[in-house]
C-alpha cells in the first residue's frame, strides 16, 4: 500500500497521507514520499495547486513514535527524513492547501503556517506536544505559531501541549474555516480548483513574494530549534516520556526535577 495516494485532476494534485492504521503518522517512508510527490508537483506544469490531506480519521498524529526508538543518532534520522520535508514544504513555490480532516499532532500542526490556505473539519482538533515528550518546537513553530496566533495562544498551545479545536483555529487565523466533517473535502476540492484556474505564472510569482518576506526568518528559526532539539533529545525528560508512552502512563517529569535529572538548561 502506497504511503502517499496521489489523485490529479484540472490542474490539482490532491496528497492524501495514508496510513490510517497509525492515524497518518509520519515515518521516514511517508516523509521521503511526501517530499517526492511535492518536489515533483514543484517541476511538472500542468499542477497549479497541490491540495494535502489525510485517509481515515486523522490528518497526522505527527511522528512515529516507534521509529525514535530505533539505535540512529538524531542528526542521522533527521536527515533520512524530517529535514528534507520540511526543507520542501517551507519553499514550495505553488499554492499549497491543507484539508485538515482529523487530529493534527506535532508535524500533522506545524506542518499547517506553510501551508498557504487551511480549512478544517469541525471535529478537527490540534495539538503541539513537544513539552509532554520532553523535547521542544519543530518546523520554525517557535516563529509562525505566535506569528499567526499571536504570542499567548501560541504560549499556551506550545507550552501545556493542550488541543485546539477548529473553531479556535480559525478565531486565531490558522484556519481559513471550519466545516461540517461531511462537506470539507468538497469544499477544499473546490477551493484548489479555483486556486488552479489561474495562471500558473502568476501563481508562483505572487507565492515567491510572499515567501521572500519570510523565508530566511524560517530556515533561521529552524536551525535554532535543531539545535535545542539535539541538546534534549535523549536527556532525562524525553526518555521519561518514551518510557511513560511505551507503559501506557504518565509521565513524571516533576519527580526528575526533585532529584536533579530534569533541570538542564538548553
Amino acid at each position: 500500500m502506497a504511503v502517499i495516494e496521489e489523485t490529479r485532476r484540472d490542474g490539482v494534485l490532491e496528497l492524501r497521507l495514508n496510513r490510517p492504521e497509525q492515524l497518518n503518522a509520519f515515518n521516514d517512508e511517508l516523509y521521503n514520499a511526501a517530499a517526492a510527490a511535492l518536489a515533483a508537483a514543484a517541476e511538472d506544469g500542468s499542477i497549479a495547486c497541490v491540495l494535502l490531506t489525510g485517509a481515515g480519521r486523522a490528518f497526522s498524529a505527527g511522528q512515529d513514535l516507534a521509529e525514535l526508538a530505533d539505535d540512529r543518532d538524531h542528526e542521522s534520522r533527521m536527515n533520512a527524513g524530517f529535514r528534507p520535508f520540511i526543507s520542501t514544504v517551507e519553499s514550495f513555490p505553488k499554492p499549497l492547501v491543507a484539508a485538515v480532516n482529523g487530529v493534527g499532532v506535532g508535524i500533522g500542526l506545524t506542518v499547517l503556517p506553510h501551508c498557504d490556505i487551511v480549512l478544517m473539519a469541525e471535529s478537527a482538533k490540534l495539538r503541539a506536544p513537544f513539552v509532554n515528550l520532553g523535547v521542544t518546537a519543530e518546523a520554525a513553530s517557535s516563529l509562525l505559531l505566535p506569528e499567526r496566533l499571536g504570542w499567548n495562544r501560541a504560549a499556551a498551545l506550545l507550552f501545556t501541549g493542550g488541543w485546539m479545536d477548529a473553531r479556535e483555529a480559525v478565531a486565531s487565523g490558522l484556519a481559513l474555516r471550519a466545516l461540517p466533517d461531511h462537506e470539507l473535502m468538497d469544499a477544499a476540492r473546490e477551493l484548489a480548483a479555483r486556486i488552479a484556474r489561474m495562471p500558473v505564472e502568476s501563481l508562483i510569482a505572487t507565492k515567491k513574494l510572499m515567501l521572500d518576506a519570510r523565508l530566511d526568518a524560517v530556515r533561521n528559526a529552524r536551525r535554532r530549534e535543531e539545535a535545542a532539539f539535539c541538546q534534549l533529545i535523549g536527556g532525562p525528560a524525553n526518555l521519561e516520556a518514551i518510557a511513560a508512552f511505551g507503559e501506557g502512563r504518565e509521565p513524571d517529569f516533576v519527580g526528575l526535577r526533585k532529584t536533579g535529572e530534569g533541570s538542564a538548561t538548553p
